[in-house]
């Protein structure tokens, strides 16, 4: 018999399913918000994996256009599985063949998540062989369409450069060192395109080549070109203005009447005509104060004269003149540099084009340093060659990426540990 004075069952309960109701519509909201932030946050994940294996199957796709000359049915290890192999490891340190097979060994399971290895490894005689017989040319285009694609976009500033790698001489043979011409984006920092040249002479006869392959990538285009002395021609000149760009060359020994004529302006110039910039930069142990000096005033290059060595320039807008101190703790030194440009007179942009030319010399200088490009004793075939564009590739990457730590400790992090390989690249920016 129930007792009249208890309260009912379901009585008792309602306030406590009254107070799980509010609680579950209190924290539903947070709860959705939660399992949101960890969706996307899964989502980035994949998407982080992901990225990386599509830039690789795209690189894979442009090895895949290299031409191999092998019977196809007797062909254990495919072109472009080599190529990934020495494009990996490269970036993972790996300075030689002997390291590059190695690496590949330790790592299979890494390389098999991008193309089937089935074969395992070649041994370092083949890949070697491999290397050896591939199209220099056809080869560089591979990473140059690669980089073409993932960055469209145009680029302010193009240095033009050539590189010795010292050890690849061969006396015997009269095999000359190979040198190598550069077209360098100094703001983003990446090699657009190469091209070897048999030695530093027949750089002015490349440089219109290099500047064709530019233009046919679509990434020359309202570019400033910035040259040292030994492109200082008027037809490289001419042929920059004709690809719709413009160019800033360095004034030296190759053209010593228009270098006096244009020390003798700014030495007398009215300071009307005048535009300054000073900036100051301090490290490395030393203090770099220069004032850049720009002028319009170019009419009398362009006028009529006659005299030996007269200047043929017909597309000079301003010339420049770059005055450098450096301060040491024991010294001071004084530099003075003019340049000729064929762009309306813009103080900020000279001043950028002179300075961020000295990149594609660190980039060089990277080259030796850590990836021991001087040292290189590649001799045979187009290896030489196709190495150069290898690392001048695994350099950009290494660089792009923004973890701490110098390009040599990056590299071998990159040789560590594959999720690191994975990070470079994908080359975030």
């Amino acid at each position: 018999m129930e007792d009249d004075g208890a309260e009912p069952t379901n009585y008792r309960r309602a306030p406590a399913r009254a107070l799980a109701l509010a609680f579950a519509l209190l924290i539903a909201p947070a709860v959705s918000t939660v399992i949101d932030a960890i969706m996307d946050a899964v989502a980035v994940v994949i998407l982080d994996e992901e990225t990386p294996r599509a830039r690789l199957a795209l690189l894979l796709q442009h090895f895949s256009k290299l031409g191999d000359d092998r019977e196809p049915w007797r062909v254990m290890y495919p072109l472009k599985e080599v190529l990934l192999l020495v494009t990996c490891a490269t970036i993972a340190s790996c300075d030689d063949f002997d390291d590059i097979v190695a690496w590949g060994k330790h790592h299979l399971g890494f390389l098999r998540r991008f193309s089937e290895f089935h074969h395992g490894i070649p041994c370092e005689r083949w890949v070697r062989a491999l290397v050896n017989r591939i199209d220099p040319v056809l080869f560089g285009r591979c990473f140059n369409s690669w980089i073409a694609a993932l960055w469209p976009d145009r680029h302010e500033f193009i240095a033009i450069d050539g590189k010795t790698a010292r050890r690849t001489h061969d006396r015997r043979k009269g095999l000359k060192a190979l040198h190598t011409l550069s077209a360098y984006a100094t703001t983003a920092r990446l090699t657009l395109a190469q091209l070897g040249v048999p030695e530093k002479t027949n750089e002015i006869t490349a440089i219109p080549e290099l500047l064709d392959q530019l233009a046919e990538a679509g990434q020359l285009e309202g570019a400033l070109v910035t040259i040292d002395a030994m492109g200082c021609q008027v037809d490289i000149a001419d042929k920059i203005v004709a690809h719709k760009a413009d160019y800033l060359l360095a004034l030296k020994g190759n053209q010593p009447t228009l270098e006096a004529d244009v020390v003798d302006y700014f030495g007398t110039a009215p300071a009307s005509e005048l535009v300054t910039k000073t900036t100051v930069e301090k490290g490395h142990g030393r203090i770099e104060t220069r004032t850049y000096t720009a002028s319009k005033a170019v009419d009398w290059i362009v006028s009529e004269r006659s005299y030996p060595g007269q200047p043929r320039f017909t597309n000079i807008k301003t010339i420049v003149k770059v005055d450098t101190r450096t301060e040491h703790a024991d010294r001071s030194t004084f530099d003075t540099r003019t340049y000729i440009c064929s762009a309306p007179l813009d103080i900020e942009r000279a001043a950028k084009g002179c300075r961020g030319h000295w990149g594609v010399e660190a980039m060089h200088w990277l080259l030796d340093v850590e990836f021991k490009d001087d040292l290189s004793r590649y001799r045979t075939g187009y290896g030489a060659k196709n190495m150069a564009v290898v690392r001048r590739f695994a350099l950009d990457l290494v660089r792009t990426h923004k973890a701490n730590g110098s390009i040599k400790t990056r590299r071998k992090r990159a040789g560590w540990n594959t999720n690191f390989l994975l990070q470079v690249l994908q080359i975030k920016r």
